[in-house]
């Protein structure tokens, strides 16, 4: 079944900031951001064990789990178990650290075994008082948390999580599964074996206004020829692109900040927001099944669904493609 068929709406709920990234945040406002997600009609909800070492599948399942199951698609990720002991050294989570440094104080296995997969969904089904999963991904394997050990991580992934989450599937546990990363090389791996393959993926930061042409070379052409679809993660670039000063979750270098000027330029000579620019430029693919900004505070909720329903005139997209800030292979929304 294809993501496109699974999936209720273009926009869902990105959750790795209730794990407190970058920021402690009160569980009030934790909760509150959830039920205007909720109230605005968004119905499906992405997270992960790794977020605040399960800080925000709890946080979610407070909410969810007051839901009608069938009500809405949710989706974790498998590859991180969280144990019922403190962490006693700094985490390392290569390019990433301190990205959790205010979450739960739990120790982190990063495993990706056929073992691991099922003690880490069980986790998750347990921290989040829910009966099921829709979708599972396999969470980061790829360069940016393991280097050169990536390809022996791959590995361990396709010969443990991967046959554990298409025998799930098979057996109709869940809906779909995939590979959630930041990189696109794991993907286009996963992708060319002959093994069972993926129903689609979530590719977190790589298909973003300011971040795209690695993913137009390869892997999205190769994801249209299978019929695989892409939840876009990360569409504003870690914050940048809507007002924030982070992209890749670090300080944004002056390369970055330079060229969002460039785009705000564009956008206020449009009077459009630059938010709605770099939603709609994410779903404008042909492979993009939905979009998953994350969110902290409510009215961040109301933000993203009035981006996701504003007027960008063609114009603006002329521009940006004049401008040399988009690629010439990138799809543009309304065939601009």
């Amino acid at each position: 079944m294809s993501l496109k068929e699974i999936l209720p709406g273009r926009l869902g709920f990105g959750t790795a900031p209730l794990g407190n990234m970058f920021r402690a945040i009160p569980d009030e406002e934790a909760r509150a951001t959830v039920e205007a997600a909720w109230d605005h009609g968004i119905r499906y909800y992405d997270t992960a064990p790794f977020y605040g070492a399960g800080l925000a599948e709890e946080r979610l399942g407070q909410v969810l789990s007051t839901k009608p199951r069938d009500a809405y698609v949710l989706s974790t990720k498998v590859g991180r178990v969280i144990l019922d002991e403190p962490e006693t050294d700094v985490p390392d989570f290569g390019e990433k650290g301190g990205l959790f440094e205010h979450g739960n104080p739990n120790r982190i296995l990063h495993e990706w075994t056929a073992d691991a997969t099922e003690r880490s969904i069980e986790g998750s089904l347990r921290r989040m008082g829910v009966d099921r999963f829709d979708i599972l991904w396999v969470h980061d394997i790829a360069q940016d948390f393991h280097g050169d050990l990536w390809l022996q991580k791959f590995e361990e992934a396709r010969t443990g999580a991967f046959r554990v989450l298409s025998r799930l599937r098979d057996e109709g546990v869940i809906k779909a599964w995939g590979l959630g990363v930041n990189r696109t090389e794991p993907i286009e791996l996963t992708l060319a074996l002959d093994e069972p393959q993926p129903d689609g993926f979530l590719l977190a930061g790589r298909y973003t206004l300011l971040d795209h042409e690695h993913a137009l070379q390869r892997l999205l052409p190769m994801a249209q020829e299978q019929n695989v679809d892409m939840v876009v993660g990360g569409p504003y670039s870690s914050g940048i692109l809507a007002g924030g000063t982070h992209f890749e979750y670090q300080q944004a270098p002056p390369e970055i900040i330079e060229r969002v000027n460039r785009l705000k330029t564009l956008t206020d000579k449009h009077g459009i927001s630059i938010k709605a620019a770099a939603l709609q430029f994410s779903l404008a693919h042909p492979a993009a099944a939905a979009v998953i900004p994350g969110a902290t505070r409510p009215s961040r909720i109301a933000e993203d669904i009035a981006a996701l329903d504003e007027k960008i005139p063609a114009a603006f997209w002329h521009d940006l493609r004049a401008a040399n800030l988009v690629s010439p292979a990138a799809p543009l929304p309304n065939g601009a």
